[in-house]
């Protein structure tokens, strides 16, 4: 086979996976053009990184739950509510930073479990418990926040969270202005994940599993790379990698070690492909309901103390469309709505390329009535893409 032959073999193959990162660039390709360069600076980058983490945590725990073929539509004032939680914990009863994050996480496991137990005992479908959750949460944020309206949050570590950066190493006159920690985080990075894609590959040899091509292979591994490395450069070029990011990359890593190498991961997927079956051959699919809910309210919570932290207040008005973001972020991001197909990779991309369009339109004094129909449009243009390919691989 010839080069272009594999190249287009390997895209027709993996469309669903790498049809997204496509995506993804056009649109910040098209939006560096149209802005003359600012939206690719470093500054825009690293605030686009920012507004990304509270989405791209609460798409994670929603990918799950599309996966086992529920939806959540409580999350988000679910996680306005949890934000104004861990503000009161510390503004009005005093708890430190770190108990108060606990509490608001441990609430949220309790919500999610609240859920499960609604759909997975009860049989109510996951649509009606969760509007049913949407309102009350909705209620209960202007509850907590009505005698003194917007909570402003004082404490300085828990407000560094959203708007604070890891520190640098000292300036020994090598690249100045340059955040050098990030550089070396982002190079560690793109060294671990060549080992880990050189090991994937042999593994696949040594059972005879169907492998890329190695010039594809090198190709993929200098391109994967290559956006790692131009990122974290323009990451290091304003203030470096954010904590808003760290606490993101680490729930990333978590999450696609839990689907990917365990076997809960593998439950969680034979659930969504096939309930009934999964049932037959021995897997419990209301704990596997009652473990995604709770994971999912979990990561509300850790949404609403990430926004919380960014505006370093708690609003009566947080929560609003977070779900709707964080459904479209998934759907983006390759989750299918049959359930049983979805990588939490793909969700923060999906994510990415959402918060892409409201920054890049922003950029260029479009309307905000506009931005809506054209996220919209972009929504089901991925629910069409999904649908099409299905229908093609049957």
């Amino acid at each position: 086979m010839s080069f272009f032959q594999n190249a287009r073999k390997l895209l027709q193959q993996n469309i669903r996976e790498y049809g997204m990162y496509i995506a993804l660039f056009v649109i910040m390709a098209i939006f560096t053009v149209t802005t003359k360069g600012t939206f690719i600076s470093s500054r825009n980058i690293v605030n686009l990184v920012n507004q990304t983490g509270y989405i791209a945590v609460l798409a994670i725990g929603m990918t799950l739950v599309i996966v086992i073929r529920h939806i959540d539509l409580s999350v988000g004032f679910l996680g306005g509510f949890l934000g104004a939680v861990v503000a009161i914990a510390m503004v009005q009863w005093h708890l430190p930073v770190f108990p108060a994050i606990l509490l608001t996480l441990a609430l949220g496991v309790l919500a999610g479990v609240i859920i499960a137990f609604l759909v997975a005992q009860m049989k109510i479908p996951a649509f009606v418990a969760t509007l049913a959750g949407w309102l009350i949460y909705r209620g209960a944020i202007l509850v907590v926040t009505e005698s003194t309206g917007t909570i402003v949050i004082p404490d300085e570590t828990f407000n560094a969270i959203g708007n604070g950066f890891i520190p640098d190493l000292p300036e020994m006159g090598i690249l100045p202005g340059v955040h050098k920690l990030t550089l070396i985080i982002g190079l560690i990075a793109i060294v671990l994940l060549i080992i880990s894609e050189i090991n994937s590959r042999k593994k696949k040899q040594a059972y005879n599993f169907e492998v890329l091509p190695m010039e594809m292979f090198i190709i993929k591994l200098v391109f994967t790379s290559a956006l790692i490395g131009g990122i974290t450069w323009l990451l290091a070029g304003y203030q470096g990698l954010s904590w808003t990011a760290v606490v993101v990359l680490v729930v990333a890593i978590i999450y696609h070690f839990i689907t990917t190498q365990t076997v809960l991961g593998r439950h969680i997927y034979a659930v969504g492909g096939n309930p009934e079956a999964a049932e037959l051959s021995g897997i419990n699919v209301k704990k596997i309901t009652y473990i995604v809910f709770g994971s999912m309210g979990m990561l509300a919570a850790l949404s609403g103390i990430l926004f919380a932290s960014r505006l370093q207040s708690a609003t009566t008005t947080a929560g609003g469309l977070w779900e709707l973001d964080a459904i479209a972020a998934a759907f983006i991001g390759g989750v299918s709505p049959a359930g049983g197909i979805g990588k939490v990779a793909g969700s923060i991309i999906g994510a990415l390329v959402m918060l892409s369009l409201t920054s890049g339109m922003n950029l260029m004094g479009i309307g905000i009535s506009y931005q809506y129909m054209a996220r919209g449009a972009v929504l089901a243009a991925a629910v069409i893409f999904d649908v099409a390919t299905r229908n093609r691989a049957h």
